[in-house]
């Protein structure tokens, strides 16, 4: 299924398919600021089982983000964070970047394992945050993109349903998606660590 959603003005009849879909354990691609992600609802075992599935990896390995839709729930999922974290990632975000920070007891443990942390970000899009908010949770993310190979079908969502047809229950057309990824930094030092730097600008941002 292929719902097409204009990110300046999401179409509310096709959010609420998504947000169905979502809730019933399914796996969906949402567009991001970066690339195309697959998608399940956190608290979904069922979902997450798929995702990882999908990216042929296992549950102990996979390091999966969140996506929310602004700060605001920031506290629900992650424990106390200094002034100086919060700030970092209040001016980075909404922004393509993921925060590594301390997960806290409200996070499932079959999510975050033993890390103990969780990746947490805030993209700039308006179709996957009126997603997030409609549904009321925040959703589980991993780009469609293969972190070792970069193909260009991974841009297009035409593409992208006709390659996971079946695989998936439905991708989201927000437009054209990119092939790169995320600025990663790590927050659970005594410092912000950049673990990878992607689209997201690092230059003036510390």
């Amino acid at each position: 299924m292929l719902l097409r959603i204009h990110p300046d003005n999401p179409d509310e009849r096709r959010l609420s398919q998504a947000v169905a879909l979502l809730e019933r354990d399914g796996v969906i691609v949402v567009p991001t600021d970066t690339v195309y992600s697959f998608a399940c609802k956190l608290g979904s075992s069922k979902g997450l089982d798929r995702m990882v599935q999908l990216k042929g990896l296992s549950l102990k390995t996979a390091q999966f983000s969140i996506a929310c839709a602004d700060l605001s729930h920031l506290s629900a999922y992650t424990r106390p964070l200094n002034n100086a974290t919060f700030k970092l990632m209040k001016k980075a975000l909404p922004g393509p970047y993921t925060f590594i920070v301390p997960a806290n007891n409200s996070v499932p443990k079959w999510f975050v394992g033993k890390r103990k942390s969780i990746g947490i970000r805030v993209p700039d899009h308006g179709t996957l945050r009126a997603l997030v908010e409609r549904l009321g949770s925040p959703l589980v993310v991993s780009s469609v993109r293969d972190a070792d190979e970069v193909v260009e079908y991974t841009t297009d969502p035409e593409l992208i349903s006709e390659r996971f047809d079946g695989r998936v229950d439905a991708v989201i057309d927000s437009g054209y998606g990119t092939i790169e990824a995320s600025t990663v930094i790590d927050c659970t030092g005594s410092d912000p660590e950049v673990i990878r730097e992607g689209i997201g600008p690092v230059d003036g941002l510390f």
